[in-house]
Parts: structure tokens; sequence; C-alpha cells
């Protein structure tokens, strides 16, 4: 009788390999039985049948999944038995890569689903997986080491769970892993510069506590979304920004500590639609650059410290729609900018117009000079305006009103971390059931608002 005999805990150094071996032995009852370095392993009963070995592995994995989930208010997993795994719901099967003849399991999709629980080291055997989707649930815990396994995993959507620890760095690992979200969690610590030599196309990290500087080599990451905002990172925006003009469509680093002037070469950013800084201690200028960011739709730098006057190629960009740059100590603004379909100019320093700041504020603001170089970003970026004071609009200040269109998804309000949560109570009041339907189609270009991201097996 034949077995597969998975040990998932052999280590070189730090890398986790999955060995599988073919062994003969007997369990009681006749069974068959997958042997772990666990106390209670997964049995495969007799008389089940399996169409290969790949989904006879896929089935150990789903069946020590299921095990270690302790609440599926919506029963999404209640037809996870039985050897047709193909069948359970929220499985994607279709032909391997590597023979087309053979069915193996090629995604899951639990997204919504409210799942409490943890993800188990048996993922490692899902190793024709394509795509991982488990947004909105509980899930708690970090990434089990099996997942180095995973070297077909193109998308992986833990975003909106109760995910924590550091970074998971062995996401970096995985050769064919384009699209990361681990939004909304309560991953904490510093980013790996690694994470931005890696050759990602979609990066949202936002919502979480991540504290550092971001990395000077951001500029090497050729994605085309980055969202880095609501975390604690501090200092410089990277002067490695400008590298990013081949390949980046939106970045979001809105409410952080970031502390600098602007990179000067910011107009390298040809292909930028969407840039958002808001909610940070940036000062300075607006470099006369960024008039030549021929495709940007949105710019938001409110609620920073930034002056001088906006340069006047800014509004004149032919497909600029928003510019927020309200809270500040602009002194200038080009008329050009009030034809925009939507822009707010309030609590600056502008003669003549409304809601704007004491003129005793302005001076006293605008009386010390900003050096750009006492920020240490290197190269240094050439700016003109100040270090800034304890900061009178500091970047937890409420967010815009509920009526101004918004670049995130809602996230509940933290004016500090909240203390890291164990993994979650058993029950928990469900919400909306789940719609029974594939996963809509989501632009690259645009911020998905639950990470129900496109699969390539669509």
């Amino acid at each position: 009788m034949r077995i597969c005999k998975p040990t998932l805990l052999s280590f070189v150094a730090t890398v986790v390999v999955l060995h599988i071996s073919t062994v003969v032995a007997a369990a009681p009852g006749g069974s068959r039985r997958l042997l772990y370095a666990r106390d209670d392993p997964i049995t495969i009963p007799p008389y089940l049948v399996f169409e290969n070995v790949r989904l006879e592995r896929a089935y150990v994995a789903l069946q020590a999944w299921k095990r270690t989930m302790v609440s599926d208010p919506w029963n999404l997993t209640l037809n996870w038995f039985g050897s047709r795994v193909c069948d359970y719901n929220g499985v994607v099967c279709s032909s391997s890569l590597d023979d087309p003849t053979i069915k193996t399991v090629s995604g899951i999709d639990l997204n919504h689903g409210d799942i409490a629980g943890h993800l188990p080291e048996e993922l490692g055997l899902l190793t024709d997986i394509a795509l991982i989707h488990v947004n909105s649930n509980r899930f708690c815990g970090t990434l089990p080491l099996g997942f180095s396994q995973l070297s077909l995993l193109f998308e992986l959507d833990l975003s909106n769970n109760r995910f924590a620890g550091k970074f998971p760095e062995l996401v970096i690992g995985l050769p064919k892993l384009k699209y990361l979200d681990l939004r909304y969690n309560e991953f904490e610590g510093a980013l790996p510069e690694s994470l931005f030599e890696k050759d990602l196309d979609a990066l949202f990290l936002n919502s979480n506590r991540f504290v550092s500087k971001i990395p000077v080599n951001m500029g090497n990451s050729p994605v085309s979304v980055l969202v880095l905002a609501s975390n604690k990172f501090e200092g410089c925006v990277p002067t490695s920004f400008g590298k990013m003009g081949q390949t980046l469509n939106e970045i979001i680093l809105m409410d952080n500590g970031l502390q600098s002037c602007f990179p000067s070469d910011l107009g390298l950013l040809k292909n930028v639609t969407v840039l958002d800084v808001s909610y940070n201690w940036l000062v300075g200028e607006l470099p006369e650059s960024i008039g030549q960011m021929e495709n940007l739709e949105v710019l938001n730098v409110e609620r920073n410290q930034l002056s001088g006057v906006i340069p006047e190629e800014l509004c004149s960009l032919k497909n600029l729609k928003e510019f927020r740059y309200g809270s500040n100590y602009f002194t200038g603004e080009p008329a050009t900018c009030r034809n925009l379909e939507y822009y707010n100019s309030t609590m600056n320093c502008l003669k003549e117009e409304k809601e704007q700041r004491s003129t005793m504020e302005c001076k006293a603001f605008l009386s010390r000079p900003v050096d750009c170089d006492s920020f240490k970003c290197s190269p240094v970026s050439p700016c003109l305006s100040p270090p800034p004071p304890p900061p009178q609009i500091s970047p937890s200040a409420p967010a815009p009103s509920p009526s101004e269109p918004s670049l995130l998804p809602p996230a509940p309000s933290r004016s500090s971390p909240p203390p890291a949560r164990p993994c979650p109570p058993l029950y928990s009041p469900p919400p909306t059931p789940p719609q029974s339907s594939t996963p809509a189609e989501q632009p690259v270009g645009q911020i998905p608002e639950d990470s129900s991201s496109p699969s390539p097996m669509n």
C-alpha cells in the first residue's frame, strides 16, 4: 500500500526543503497514513481513490488546513471531504504546467469568508498552485515555512487578516511571485532591502505596523503599483524614486512619518498617474520637475509642511484632474489650479484666498529657512524652505471628509497601534454572506478595495 511521507521541517541553513518519498505502511483499520512530525497526522481512508498523486497531496494539504480552522461561519469548507478535491469550494484546478495530462490544484480563493484559524505547514504540498487569495478572514500567526516550496505562486493576497510578526521574507524567494498584498494585518519591524530587488508588479503593505526608514534601494523595484501608506515609515523619501520612471503607475506613501524634501528629479516619473504623500512631515518646495509628470492625474500633498510657490507647469498638465495641497504653507499658486476638476488650497499662506492660516502663523513658520542637506538624504535633492518645528498638524490628524474621494479603502482609525492580538476567538459576528462568483478582474492601476486581484487563470 502506497503513501507519501513528507518531512516538512528539513532545513539546509535557513531554507526549508520538502521531501516526498513513497513507502509502504499500514495504519489501524487498513488506512493509509501520511506521516508528519506532528502528534496527529492526516489519515487517508482506504476507500478514497485519487486521480493522481498530486491531487492526493492536495487532499492532505487541504484537510490539514481545515483542521486548523476554528470558525467557518459561512460553511465555505463544508464540502471539503472526499477525493474530489477539485470540487471543494474555493479550490481551482487546471492542467499542470509540466504535464498537461495531469490535473492539479492551481488556485485557492477563500476571500470574504470570515474564517478563523492559521496556515499549516502542509500547504507546502500544493507545489503547482499559482494563486492564494484569503483576504477578509481571521487567519492569524505567520506564514508557514512550507510556503517556500510554492515555486509557481504568482499571486498572494493575505490582506485584511490578523497575520503578525516580521515581514515574511520567505516570499522574496518565491521565483514567480508578481502580486503581493499584505495590507491590513499586523506585520511589524523593518522592510528588507531585498524586497525592492524582487521582480514584483504590485506591492500593497499599507495599514500594518512597519516602523523603519524606507530602504534606499526602493527605486530598484519594477512595480507598477506601490502602496506603503498608514505605517510608521520615517526619514527620507528615497532619492532613488526617479529610477522607477519606466514602470511605476501609482505610489501612495500617505500617513507615515516621512520628513525630508522632495527629490528634485520627481519629473522622471512620467508614467505615474497617482502620487499621494499626504499626512507626512515633508518640507521645502515642490520641485519644478513635477511639471514633467505628463501622465499625472491625481496629486495629494495635503497635511505636510510644504512651502514656496506651486510650479506653474504643474496645474497645466493635461491629464491632471485632482490636486490637493491644503494644510501646508504655500505662498503662491498658479491660477490654472482653479480650473481643475477638484483642488483644495485651504489652510495655506495664500493671500486673498479664503480659509488660510493666520498672518502670524505663516510669518513664524516661513521665517525659518529649510536646509534640505540637514536630512542627509543622499544624493541630496535641492529645494528651498525649513527643518520643521514640532508639527502643528500631525500625520495622525483626522482624515479628509467622507464626502471627498479617497484613494485607499476605509480602515479603522488608529491614533496609535493597538496591542497585538492573539489568534481570534472561536466565534464572531458573521459578515454579509459572500457571493459565489469568480473574482472580478481588477485593473492593475487601481487599488482594489478588498484585494480581489486579477488571476492569470481566470
